[in-house]
C-alpha cells in the first residue's frame, strides 16, 4: 500500500533509540535474531492454513526477511510494524517500489490499527514486554486487529531460553503462559519447540505458538 513507512506519531522513547542505534550501527547478519531464511514462519502460517489472498501482519518485523518471502510467494497484503525506522529502512530498501507492503513505525503497545488482518505474525517482540501492563496493552491491540478466525503465530524465547537479548531483558514464554495471557478469545493450535542459530554460533531456544481467535464472524 505505501512505499515509504509511516510513524504512529509517538515521541521518542528510550526503547525507539536502543532499537534505532542497533540497526544503524549492526548490519542484518550481524544481530543475534538473524535468519537467512524465514521457513519456520512461513511454514507455521501456511499450515494454519493462511492463503495468499489475505492480509498479514509482522509485528516487530523489523529488517527481517520474511516480508520479502511472503511477496515472493505473492502474498495480497504485508503490514511490517516496528518501533525502530532503521529498521524498517533496511527492508525497505531491499524491496524497492513494492506496493502490497505497508510500513508502520510504531509501539505496538499503543498502536491504533487502521484494518483487520488475518494473520498475526510476531517472532521475538512480545517477549520484550516483561511488565503485565504492557502485555496486557499488546493483546489488546491484537484483540483489535485479528480478525475472528484470524490467526497469530507468536515466537518467544523458551523457558530455558536467553534471560536478555541486544542487552535488554526479556519473558520467557511457553504455550501455557501466552494461552494464560491472551484469554479465552484465543484457542490454542499447536506448539512447538525451536533452536535458533545466531550469526556468532550460539543457539538461542524459542517457543513458537499458534493461536485462532474464537468468535462467530
Amino acid at each position: 500500500m505505501a512505499d515509504e513507512a509511516h510513524s504512529d506519531g509517538a515521541a521518542v522513547t528510550p526503547a525507539r533509540d536502543h532499537w534505532d542505534n542497533v540497526y544503524r550501527h549492526k548490519a542484518e547478519h550481524e544481530v543475534s535474531w538473524f535468519e537467512e531464511r524465514p521457513d519456520l514462519s512461513l511454514s507455521l502460517l501456511r499450515s494454519a492454513g493462511i492463503g495468499l489472498d489475505v492480509a498479514v501482519i509482522d509485528v516487530g518485523g523489523g529488517a527481517s526477511a520474511l516480508v520479502d518471502a511472503l511477496i515472493v510467494e505473492g502474498q495480497a497484503h504485508v503490514t511490517v510494524l516496528d518501533l525502530s525506522a532503521a529498521a524498517l529502512d533496511r527492508a525497505q530498501q531491499r524491496l524497492p517500489g513494492v506496493r502490497s507492503v505497508d510500513w508502520v513505525v510504531a509501539d505496538i503497545r499503543s498502536w491504533t490499527p487502521t484494518r483487520h488482518f488475518h494473520a498475526w505474525h510476531d517472532r521475538a517482540a512480545f517477549h520484550f514486554l516483561t511488565e503485565v501492563s504492557d502485555q496486557n496493552a499488546y493483546v489488546t491491540v491484537l484483540k483489535s486487529a485479528l480478525l475472528v478466525g484470524g490467526v497469530a503465530v507468536i515466537g518467544t524465547f523458551a523457558p530455558d531460553g536467553p534471560k536478555k537479548c541486544s542487552g535488554l531483558p526479556v519473558a520467557r514464554h511457553d504455550c501455557t503462559s501466552l494461552q494464560r495471557l491472551l484469554g479465552p478469545d484465543f484457542d490454542l493450535l499447536g506448539s512447538i519447540s525451536h533452536e535458533h542459530h545466531t550469526p556468532s554460533g550460539s543457539v538461542q531456544k524459542f517457543q513458537f505458538s499458534t493461536f485462532r481467535r474464537r468468535g462467530a464472524p
